[in-house]
């Protein structure tokens, strides 16, 4: 191999270019399962609205002069369809320039749906996977050599990723320091899943010790990712390994999956890789185009690299339109207590009739319903319930969704679980706040219940049309 390819990179560009893709794929289809009744023309929050009402979007979109429901549809099904030729590995088998417009397609079609998404798609994993998304495009095909310089483009990526989320716990919460945040997150996660409940009544000092592993895996391991192999691989078996721990343990979207594939850039295995020696070479142009790019990333990371060292560290901003070298962390405070905003209906007098819930996909709701397991998808409404009961401005949301309850909109229903009324539309809805916690184990063997909750009061009084 000459400086600008890789050796034994064959099973990371695979891993990267395929697991991007099919990140790229839920994407897009949970675009189309969801922005419409979330953002389209009749959504919550309809995109034309919001483009009537701003100067300019945050970054470039197809949809800046002309938004609908349909052209919507169109692009987030091109972009699945295309996404789902690089998995099957298609784009691949052709010259560079295949895969390159292919990626650079889906970064900009999701970017497109991205700039327009407001608060639906304003989380960290939304502008990662663009970023990825652009850097896979010039990781070249079958027909070249693995571009180092792209390698070492992603491997900075984890290392924002990873090191960024440690700093901004460190800073954020007393918890993260004195090692007791896990006494508390497994409960008050956004959306705990299957094992969550298991995972919160681990012993106290086990909770202690994984904190401990936090730490070490995200502010000294992202360091060896540059280190000479086979100390490189080492450090990305460790992050795979934490994030499948916390795959394990809770629904954070694709956040933990694209991780898991971005950490593959590091992995240097020649047993697995069938690459011959020597390897493809790589044309000009190529070359040209891949130093032109590192050099661009170079200069862009002065911007996330101030601010990983910055007092007032930004957690999950792009510093530029195009979405590129981007800051990233989670989880910079822990809350101590959960609360709930259940939401409920009522075809009677609201001071004596019957009031019944509605069911979300993935929040909790009734104590005896178990947590599901929904990530790599993501669940938008649900996550945004969440922010709600913490407090987070949601009445430009929230109060549409109300009145789309009380219309008994079908496109908003199909966003629940369960719709108490059938169809039929409601005559009063209401919006409580509870407080939840795990059952114990006492409570949990003698009732089956997951959850405990109180109700605390009303955030939405009984609203009628």
């Amino acid at each position: 191999m000459d400086w600008f390819g890789a050796a034994n990179a064959e099973l990371a560009r695979t891993v990267l270019q395929r697991g991007i893709a099919v990140i790229y794929v839920i994407a897009f289809v949970s675009s189309v399962l969801q922005f419409p009744a979330l953002l389209g023309e009749h959504g919550l929050l309809p995109v034309p609205r919001y483009l009537a009402r701003i100067n300019r979007p945050p970054g470039p979109t197809l949809f800046r002069w002309r938004y609908s429901d349909t052209l919507l549809r169109w692009v987030a099904w091109t972009g699945a369809v295309l996404a789902s030729a690089v998995v099957l590995g298609l784009p691949q088998r052709g010259p560079a320039w295949v895969p390159m417009l292919v990626f650079l397609a889906l970064w900009l079609l999701y970017m497109s749906i991205v700039n327009v998404g407001q608060v639906f798609y304003g989380f960290g994993w939304e502008i990662l996977l663009l970023e990825a998304g652009f850097l896979a495009a010039f990781l070249g095909s079958d027909q070249t050599t693995t571009p180092v310089l792209t390698l070492f483009a992603f491997r900075w990526l984890v290392f924002r990723l990873e090191f960024g989320a440690g700093l901004i716990k460190l800073r954020g919460d007393p918890a993260w320091r004195d090692l007791t945040a896990l006494y508390y997150h497994h409960e008050t996660q956004p959306m705990p899943n299957p094992l969550s409940w298991w995972f919160h009544h681990l012993p106290k000092p086990l909770h202690r010790v994984e904190v401990l592993g936090n730490h070490a895996a995200q502010l000294v391991v992202p360091f060896f990712l540059f280190a000479p192999q086979p100390w490189a691989t080492a450090a990305a078996g460790v992050v795979i390994v934490t994030q499948c721990w916390l795959v394990l343990s809770g629904n954070f979207a694709w956040l933990n999956a694209i991780t898991i594939v971005l950490a593959f850039s590091a992995v240097d295995v020649p047993a697995l890789a069938g690459q011959a020696p020597g390897g493809p070479g790589s044309p000009a142009w190529f070359r040209a185009v891949v130093l032109a790019v590192a050099a661009l990333m170079l200069v862009l990371s002065w911007w996330p690299l101030r601010n990983l060292f910055s007092r007032n560290q930004v957690m999950n901003g792009s510093f530029n339109r195009w979405r590129l070298a981007n800051a990233y962390g989670a989880f910079g405070s822990i809350t101590r207590e959960r609360y709930e905003v259940v939401v409920e209906g009522t075809c009677g007098n609201p001071e004596t009739g019957v009031w019944l819930e509605y069911g979300f996909r993935g929040k909790p709701g009734k104590p005896g319903r178990m947590p599901r397991q929904f990530a790599p998808y993501h669940l938008r409404l649900d996550w945004l319930m969440w922010f709600l009961a913490l407090g987070s401005p949601g009445l430009t949301w929230f109060v549409p969704l109300l009145h789309k309850l009380l219309d008994a909109d079908p496109a908003t229903l199909k966003l629940l679980r369960h719709d108490p009324f059938a169809g039929r539309r409601p005559e009063w809805v209401r919006a409580r706040v509870f407080s939840y916690r795990f059952t114990s184990w006492h409570e949990w063997r003698a009732s089956g219940d997951w959850w405990v909750r109180e109700p605390l009061g009303e955030l939405v009084p009984p609203l009628s049309c």
